[in-house]
């Protein structure tokens, strides 16, 4: 059984990403990122960029193996909530972390390279929100443009139907 799903199912290999993956684990996960992003905003503290730069990089290439705060989520938090877990598709999960990757690198090179500290925290505020639409809404945005690359032919098609259709998160709201 693996940390990540709670299924035994995996793509092997270790820099590789879970395929399906436990979404309670990844809300979670979302929750830590919008909290340390927001810690580092109140802050100022572009110590906390690059903690959240390194967990979705190490995310995105090995799916929760190299990330404390993904291993806390899959294999500690999420197994003492109780619930069976909902499991979702990895490939978009994946494309999303690696948009937060990006987003958290260019908010450290921002910081540390360039200056710019309030582009820096700028991302910061960003991450923010996007991570709290995962977490507490379902409304994975990074998914969501995955499913509309997909459709359109640009990345590989998605597996998951439901990280495409935003009314289906809001429905589960009402």
């Amino acid at each position: 059984m693996t940390a990540a799903t709670g299924t035994g199912t995996t793509r092997s290999g270790f820099f590789s990403f879970p395929d399906p993956v436990n979404e309670t684990a990844v809300r979670l996960t979302a929750a830590g990122v919008a909290v340390l992003a927001l810690l580092a905003v109140v802050t100022r503290r572009p110590e906390l960029l690059a903690v959240i730069a390194y967990g979705f990089t190490a995310r995105v290439l090995a799916g929760p193996r190299l990330s404390p705060l993904a291993l806390l989520s899959s294999r500690v938090i999420a197994p003492r909530l109780g619930n069976q877990p909902r499991l979702v598709a990895g490939p978009p999960k994946r494309f999303a972390q690696g948009l937060g990757a990006v987003a958290s690198m260019t908010a450290v090179g921002c910081y540390y390279l360039a200056g710019w500290h309030t582009a820096a925290f700028g991302l910061a505020v960003v991450m923010v929100v996007l991570a709290t639409f995962e977490s507490a809404f379902r409304i994975c945005v990074g998914c969501i443009l995955h499913a509309w690359l997909a459709r359109r032919g640009v990345v590989r098609s998605a597996e998951c139907v439901d990280c495409g259709d935003i009314s289906l998160r809001l429905g589960a709201l009402r």
